[in-house]
């Protein structure tokens, strides 16, 4: 892979992109990449896309999971291990509700504030499944800044949207 520069979102976007398109097609999940980037040594420390990991997974919780297992740590232990300088980068923002009972992915990132500084989203969730994502406020609300990429909106919501049966949704950056 080739070594994308500082700041480049859109090849960050690109890359969680590329991931997403190995989550298989379901009706009932969004097709998500997303990359953990350590902002100050431009180095990517995860990736992760849904369902790569058992169980029924999402892209910001395989992240995680890889990055607390390089670490012989558990999640929960991750904010102690990790540098202080972190981006995330989502194809679509970190759900805050999950029909599951899992846990959401937006109280996964709340628990590193502090080390994640940035998520960069490239759309809203689509209210397919949930209405109404708090995440972006949620995250806001802890310091964490939440940033659109603009450019590749059209082909996320075709790649998070496959497999699903009803018409696609709008899109919103």
């Amino acid at each position: 892979m080739t070594q994308i520069q500082p700041s480049d979102h859109k090849s960050y976007m690109q890359l969680a992109l590329e991931l997403a398109q190995q989550s298989p097609p379901k009706p009932t999940n969004y097709r998500v990449g997303a990359v953990v980037v350590d902002i100050e040594s431009n180095a990517i420390l995860a990736t992760g896309y849904t369902l790569e990991l058992p169980g029924n997974t999402h892209a910001e919780q395989c992240c995680f999971a890889k990055l607390a297992e390089q670490h012989g740590v558990t999640e929960e232990q991750l904010k102690d291990v990790i540098p202080s300088s972190l981006a995330l980068y989502t194809t679509v923002e970190p759900c805050s509700k999950r029909l599951s009972g899992n846990l959401p992915c937006v109280e996964r990132v709340l628990r590193l504030a502090g080390s994640i500084r940035t998520v960069y989203v490239g759309v809203t969730e689509p209210e397919t499944f949930v209405a109404r994502n708090t995440g972006k406020q949620m995250l806001q609300g802890a310091g964490i800044e939440v940033v659109a990429v603009p450019g590749l909106e059209k082909h996320i919501l075709e790649v998070a949207t496959a497999g699903h049966l009803q018409d696609k949704p709008n899109i919103q950056p």
